[in-house]
Formats: structure tokens, C-alpha cells, sequence
């Protein structure tokens, strides 16, 4: 039976009552430093997370220069990281695919395909050289115990590198977390260098899947930062796009997911996607008959993970704290503690040499001197000391510090057979090759800044080949969704009961749109309103008009006549309409009440058309019609008056005949920062467009394309060459042919065709040296000196070189002699081409006589 109850038992318990609002707080606040401290969170000081710098604690230990399996280091791991073999092998892995401090073997996953690795069984790991070089220092390093008490693991790594930098990390912890984005080895070295000969640098980062990404609202990697990354996609023909290089933190299967998803949802159209990822990204996206290939790249950032958005935040722990520090003062923290590890490394060597030289001399002094005849009398161990610290007296002011016991006890030690074939000479040469490292080592300490930055450089010869910038760096203009949405819906409209939207199937049909554009609608009493596509929407009965718009549209012009009020006089106005406050109605009359529109037509390209006006048969009105022309009347805003057309009451209006475009050419400039088309001045001006013109694209390759001038367009990253297409303007080439080992000169006129058209050899090897599309272009070929004899350079204008031909001419051979340069020279002018046609004219017969192989460059035709 249990026992009774007493008072004082229960006074007791209620002493011993902890409210539980404090223990949450306590618990949590402990709970919350340990994950922040120990789990999630990397330390500035060696750029690691603690189960980071035990796995790489655990491979030293085991380091034997062979690959050891994944499951033993986990197990060897799981003496100093108390928190089971499942993290300690995803951080395992996580490293192991960062390709920096571990060397694996086997299947150790996929970052572009997000494939995991195989089991820890089938896997194996050993520190990189790299890793053993930079991050290992056991004589400097800060030793702590390990959680059970049983052995001993590092504080901090004395690492000797930017590693936070080079491979990033994330971390979730309570109420806090860090995302440190990855930064390229080679460029975090010349910062580091940069740093320590006092100059300014920058620093973006570098993703290991490579894409394109826009910098601008780095920040450092501060709080409130965001880095837009883009997949690299290229157009392989008209109906085929290649994505190449994927955006940091997506997956081929997860990129591919998002297009499907998006193809479900309208905002793209594709016919299917492939993937053919292996040791690179390929995903091929086939696409229908009749989608424009580029703005369905553009679609394809706009709504799919094609681009993806980053916010980094930069936190790490420093004095057992958690601080926000930028991606520079990071770097300038990791270089200030690698000059300061480096110091100590070279006092630590220092010290070592010295007690090599100073026991060295002591054995020279002992062995020379016959000190070890002093301690044959000597019973006991006590006089044996001090016989030879007497022995050695004369002799200590030539040593770097005072003999101690322990210096004469490893005199000593020293073995008779030693002593007997003791060579002074190679004792003398050793002494001095201490002396010399010695020196070496003050002189590294005396300059310890160039002796940081020659670590730098030869860490960087050592292992950075093959480890260039991936990441393009490149401004992103930004994407109109509503420009690239395909059009996925159809609109619709009831004009009679005032009707809008995409499910009034049994209404008038008006045009296929996307569920995201904005609609504008006219009304017969003068009323305009804009408003989102819906499925179903009352805008206001007898609507006259209703169309997709589009926001900043200055060449949609509206020709519009109407009646102030009921009685008013007949006013007519062209205006457009660029920018609105959705779903608010605006008046295009006056505002009388009984205004009504008399005649209205929406004009894509400000077409004006005349009119003919028909008045209402009236006492004294002799003249009943008369015609308007629209081309009259200037563009204006929508809120004007407008011109008067007529006092008196008008009956009908009625088309006479078409009009034609009153809008000027579209100027249209090239901005090559972003490689785009605009229509807002940035860049360079291309010219003036009509309907009908083109642009010709030259690229490297030796192909080129005739474009339209759609603001969306894109243009290939090899691009060398791109203008207003001049049908009458040939393209002068300069060529060499891979299989023929000679160069070639051709001019044609790029034929009319929507594909990319090879111009050059297609036999291997070959590739396009000069492309221009200047009337007379001159160039000066350099010769390379052969046998001793120097040819003199040439000058060659190259449209008398060669006539115009078809594009899939050879053309003519330039030379036969070696070429060591082709240099473009500024074009002659009409007037400079009739002056040396009329004195090679003049000097011809000289010319003939002069002809030979070498002189001549016109002999190879």
C-alpha cells in the first residue's frame, strides 16, 4: 500500500513546481543556440559546419592515400558528431559532390539530374590533395574532447583558404538561417591577393551548373539581396530549343516538370521535351508548327523555372555568435586569418629548425670535443649532468638559448657506433643548411604579405586549371508575362447586354488571348474601361469595341467621331491609349449627358482613313455630305476635345476609303549589354523599320539569319555582326578552309530565308575570319617570314578583289604565301575607288611586267 499524504509532503511538491512558461523559455532559447551553434550554422573561422569538420577530421585520421568506403567513415564520424549516420552521410554527400575536399569513387549522385547517390556501402571517399594541403595543421590547431569524453577533435580547422566562399552552404535553424551562395575558386584567390596589396575587387558568385545570371541586387549577399539565374537555352532550328545549362538549385527533372506544367496550363505551347542529360545538361524542347521560337524562350523564363530567383544571406558564427556579415568582409576576414595561420605555420617552422641547429651544434660541440671522456669517472647519473654541462660551458654563448637537462640527456643517448663514425665535414654542411632554412623562414616572416600572396599564386597554378568562372555574368531585361504568354483561351462578347469573357462560348467570337492579358473596351456612349480577362464580366451595355491590350501600345491609333450630348455639335479625334487604371471607366467625350459615338475604328499601325460625313436634311443646309480625312488631324491624347466636324445634327458616317500608316518608321536600337531590341533609345541605333524590313545576324560560326524586328527576338551568343538588311549591299568574307588549309575571299547578298544559312567551308577546321557589309573594305595581310624572307605586308580592297557571286560560291583564294594576320582597315569612298581604278589604269603595262608569284595576290583567281 502506498503511503499516506501528509501536510508536509505536500508542501514539498508544491516548493518543487516549475511554472511552464519558464521552462519553454529556458528549453527553448537552449534548444535554439544548440542547433544554431552546432548543427546548422558553418563558423567563420574554417567556413565549416561541426559535422563538416568532423567528416573531414574522421578521413585525417584514416588518411592512407587510398580510397576508404563511405559506410567506415560514417562509422569513424560517429565518434565526434553524436547525432546518427543519417546526417553524416548526406553531408557526407553534399561535400563529395562539391568536387573540392573530397576524392570519391562510384556513384555519388547527379547535381544536374538530382539522382542521389548509392548507398554508403557502395561508395568511397579520401581527402583531396588540396584538402590535406589547406586545412589540416595539427601542431596549430585548437583541440577540444569529443562528446563522450573518449577522444579529441578540432575547435576550428586551420584552414588556409576561402572554403565558406568556394562552396557555399545553406543552413535552417531556430528563427534563423544562412545561405551563403558559392563563389569561383580562381577569382576568390586574386581577391584574396587583391585584398592584401590593398585594392578594390569584386566578387559575384559561381554556380557549379553553370548558367546565366544578373548580379545587379547582389548586395554582397547582405539581407534584402536577390540574384536572378537563368538556364542557358539556345535555338537549334526553328522548331527546337536546347537548354544547356541549368538555373543553381534546380534539377533537370524538377526544369522539366515546371515546362510541363506550365504547357498544361496554356502559358506555353511544346509538342514534347526531351532529356538527354549525361555529364552535361540537354533538355530539347520540340516545339509546334507556327510558336515563335523566341518568345517562347522568353515564356520560358517568364513561367517556368528557366529562371529562378535567389536570396542569399550571408550569416555565419564568429565568437560562438551568430552575425551577418557581407560576401567582401567575409573574404577579408578568411584572408587576414590565412596570413595569420600562414604566421604561424612559419614561427612554428622556425622553432623547429632552430632546435635542429641548436641540438645539432650541441652533438658537434659533445662529439668534436670529446665532452663524453668527461663521464667515465662518473657513478652516478646526477654527475654524469653535470660533467657535461661543465664540458660544455666554454662553448654556450655560440648556441641560440641556455642547455637545458634535456638537451644533455639526448647527448647522452647518442650511440657509440655514432660517435665513432661521426663526419665533421657533412655536420658542418648540415649546420649550414639549417642556417639557410632559417634565414629563409626570418626573411617569410619579415615579409609575410608577399609570402601570403605567393601562397595564393601557387595554390591557384596548383589546382585551378579546370576550374574557370561557369556562371555568365549579364544584365536580364525584364520579361513582360503578358507579351510572351501563349495564347491559351478564347474571348468573347455578348455587345447588346455588355458582356465580356472566355466563357460566353454561345457569344460573338473576338480573338484567342491568355488568361493573364488585359482587355479594352469601347461603349456607344463614349465610355472606355480596360479590365482583366475573366470568365465572365459586365463592362457596360452596346459595346462598339473590344480587344486585347497591350500596355504602352503608341501605334494602336483610334479614330473616333461623336456627338456631345443629344443636340451637341460632331467632334473627330485620333489619340492612343498607352497606360490606364484598370477596371476605371474613362470618358472620351466631353461628359454631356447623351453623347454618343457616331464612328470608331481601332488602327494597329495609325492607319487614317476618309470618311464621308451625311447631314440631316435641314431648311437652308444646301451641302447634305462632305468627306473627312483622319490624316488631317494630329495625335493627341484621349481625354482632348477634339476638332469640330460639324454643327449641325449628323445622320451617318461612312468609310470612303482605306487609309494608309500616318505613323512615322519604328526607330529600333540594340542594347548589347542585354542583347535585346528596344524601342526606348538604350544602345545603339539600329535605323528605321517599316512592316516589311529585316535585320541580317552575322555570327562567328559563319552563318547568318534575316529577322524580323519583334522586340522579343534573340540573338545567338557568337553574334559578330548585326544591321538593317540592305537586299542591295553584298557581304564581303574572308574565310578559311579547314581542308584546303588556304584562306578565301567572297562577297554575296544574303538570299531571303527565315533558316540560318552557312556561308563558309563545312569541312572541319574551317572558320570565318571577317564578315562586313561595307561597300569597297580594305584589309592588310601580313605575311609569316619563311626561309629567312620576310614578305612586305599588302593592302587589298576587296571589292575589286572579287565580284559579287552566289552565297554558296567558294569564292577566290586570298594567297598561297603563309598569313600571319588579316587587319581590317578603314573603307574607301566611291570617290577614292574611281582614283586608283584610274591609276592602276594608267600604270598597267608596269604592272604586267612586274607580275610574279610573290608580288601579286590576284594571281591565285
Amino acid at each position: 500500500m502506498s503511503e499516506p499524504v501528509t501536510p508536509e509532503s505536500n508542501s514539498e511538491n508544491k516548493a518543487t513546481i516549475t511554472r511552464v512558461s519558464g521552462m519553454y523559455e529556458d528549453y527553448f532559447l537552449d534548444y535554439a543556440s544548440y542547433v544554431i551553434l552546432e548543427r546548422a550554422v558553418p563558423a567563420l573561422s574554417d567556413g565549416l559546419k561541426p559535422v563538416q569538420r568532423r567528416i573531414l577530421h574522421a578521413l585525417k585520421e584514416m588518411d592512407d592515400g587510398r580510397y576508404h568506403k563511405v559506410a567506415n567513415v560514417i562509422g569513424q564520424t560517429m565518434k565526434y558528431h553524436p547525432h546518427g549516420d543519417a546526417s553524416i552521410g548526406d553531408a557526407l554527400v553534399q561535400l563529395g559532390q562539391k568536387d573540392l575536399l573530397i576524392d570519391t569513387q562510384g556513384n555519388w549522385g547527379n547535381i544536374l539530374t538530382g539522382d542521389s547517390a548509392a548507398a554508403s556501402r557502395y561508395i568511397e571517399a579520401r581527402l583531396t590533395k588540396f584538402a590535406l594541403e589547406i586545412g589540416f595543421s595539427p601542431k596549430i590547431t585548437e583541440w577540444q574532447a569529443s562528446y563522450d569524453g573518449r577522444g579529441k577533435e578540432p575547435v576550428h580547422l586551420p584552414v588556409k583558404f576561402p572554403l565558406l566562399l568556394a562552396q557555399g552552404v545553406e543552413g535552417i535553424a531556430v528563427g534563423l538561417s544562412t545561405r551563403v551562395l558559392p563563389h569561383n575558386f580562381n577569382e576568390l584567390i586574386d581577391a584574396s591577393i587583391k585584398i592584401l596589396k590593398g585594392r578594390n575587387f569584386d566578387l559575384y558568385p559561381d554556380f557549379p551548373t553553370g548558367g546565366i545570371a544578373d548580379f545587379s541586387q547582389y548586395n554582397e549577399g547582405m539581407k534584402g539581396a536577390r540574384v536572378r539565374v537563368r538556364a542557358k537555352i539556345s535555338m537549334e532550328d526553328k522548331k527546337t530549343l536546347v537548354i544547356s545549362e541549368l538555373p543553381y538549385g534546380t534539377t533537370t527533372t524538377s526544369l522539366i516538370d515546371s515546362v510541363l506544367k506550365a504547357n498544361d496550363k496554356g502559358k506555353i505551347k511544346i509538342k514534347k521535351i526531351e532529356d538527354n542529360t549525361s555529364d552535361t545538361a540537354e533538355i530539347v524542347v520540340h516545339l509546334p508548327t507556327g510558336v515563335s521560337p523566341d518568345k517562347t524562350i522568353d515564356a520560358l523564363y517568364a513561367f517556368t523555372d528557366c529562371e529562378v530567383s535567389i536570396s542569399p544571406l550571408a550569416c555565419v558564427i564568429e565568437n560562438d555568435r551568430p552575425h551577418f556579415l557581407s560576401v567582401k568582409e567575409m573574404l577579408r576576414i578568411s584572408t587576414d586569418k590565412t596570413v595569420s595561420i600562414l604566421k604561424a605555420e612559419l614561427e612554428l617552422q622556425l622553432w623547429e629548425l632552430q632546435e635542429q641547429w641548436h641540438f645539432s651544434s650541441l652533438e658537434r660541440i659533445f662529439i668534436e670535443n670529446k665532452i663524453y671522456r668527461d663521464i667515465e669517472e662518473a657513478e652516478t647519473w646526477e654527475q654524469v649532468i653535470s660533467f657535461i654541462r661543465e664540458g660544455l660551458k666554454p662553448y654556450v654563448k655560440k648556441l641560440i638559448r641556455e642547455v637545458t637537462d634535456d638537451d644533455i640527456t639526448r647527448l647522452t643517448e647518442i650511440r657509440i657506433k655514432r660517435i665513432s663514425k661521426y663526419d665533421k665535414s657533412k655536420a658542418g654542411q648540415h649546420i649550414l643548411e639549417l642556417e639557410g632554412k632559417i634565414e629563409e623562414v626570418k626573411n617569410y616572416l619579415a615579409n609575410l604579405v608577399d609570402y601570403a600572396i605567393d601562397y595564393f599564386k601557387r595554390i591557384k597554378d596548383k589546382y585551378g586549371k579546370g576550374r574557370e568562372r561557369k556562371t555568365e555574368i549579364k544584365l536580364f531585361e525584364d520579361i513582360d508575362a503578358s507579351k510572351v504568354a501563349i495564347a491559351n483561351t478564347k474571348l468573347y462578347v455578348n455587345r447588346e447586354e455588355g458582356f465580356i469573357g472566355t466563357g460566353l462560348k454561345k457569344d460573338e467570337f473576338v480573338t484567342d488571348c491568355s488568361d493573364i492579358d488585359d482587355v479594352i473596351v469601347f461603349r456607344k456612349d463614349g465610355k472606355m474601361m480596360v479590365t482583366r480577362v475573366d470568365q465572365k464580366a459586365y463592362v457596360g451595355k452596346n459595346i462598339i469595341h473590344v480587344a486585347v491590350f497591350k500596355k504602352g501600345d503608341k501605334r494602336t491609333i483610334y479614330n473616333l467621331i461623336y456627338r456631345d450630348g443629344s443636340k451637341g455639335n460632331t467632334y473627330m479625334k485620333r489619340f492612343n491609349v498607352t497606360s490606364i487604371t484598370r477596371d476605371k471607366e474613362y470618358d472620351l467625350t466631353q461628359g454631356t449627358k447623351g453623347s454618343e459615338v457616331l464612328y470608331f475604328t481601332a488602327n494597329p499601325n495609325g492607319e487614317a482613313e476618309v470618311v464621308t460625313v451625311y447631314l440631316r436634311a435641314l431648311q437652308k443646309l444646301r451641302k447634305l455630305k462632305f468627306d473627312v480625312d483622319f490624316s488631317e488631324l494630329a495625335i493627341k491624347g484621349r481625354g482632348v476635345k477634339g476638332n469640330l466636324v460639324s454643327k449641325h445634327p449628323v445622320k451617318k458616317v461612312e468609310i470612303k476609303e482605306e487609309g494608309v500608316s500616318t505613323l512615322a518608321a519604328r526607330k529600333i536600337w540594340f542594347d548589347s549589354t542585354v542583347k535585346r531590341l528596344n524601342a526606348e533609345g538604350r544602345g545603339e541605333l539600329l535605323g528605321n523599320f517599316k512592316a516589311d524590313d529585316k535585320l541580317l545576324e552575322i555570327t562567328g560560326s559563319g552563318h547568318y539569319r534575316l529577322l524580323g524586328y519583334d522586340l522579343s527576338t534573340y540573338f545567338e551568343e557568337d553574334m559578330i555582326l548585326l544591321e538593317k538588311f540592305n537586299p542591295e549591299r553584298p557581304v564581303s568574307v574572308i574565310y578559311y578552309d579547314g581542308e584546303k588549309e588556304r584562306h578565301y575571299v567572297k562577297r554575296f547578298i544574303p538570299e531571303p530565308t527565315d533558316k540560318k544559312e552557312l556561308f563558309i567551308s563545312e569541312s572541319d577546321g574551317s572558320y570565318l575570319e571577317l564578315a562586313v557589309t561595307e561597300t569597297h573594305p580594305r584589309i592588310q595581310v601580313s605575311y609569316r617570314k619563311v626561309k629567312g624572307k620576310q614578305k612586305e605586308d599588302e593592302e587589298v580592297i576587296l571589292s575589286e578583289f572579287i565580284a559579287v557571286k552566289g552565297m554558296k560560291a567558294q569564292g577566290n583564294q586570298l594567297t598561297r604565301d603563309a598569313i600571319k594576320k588579316i587587319s581590317r582597315l578603314e573603307p574607301l569612298e566611291t570617290d577614292e575607288v574611281l582614283e586608283v581604278e584610274e591609276a592602276e589604269n594608267n600604270d598597267s603595262e608596269t604592272s604586267v611586267a612586274n607580275d610574279n608569284d610573290n608580288s601579286q595576290i590576284t594571281l591565285e583567281f
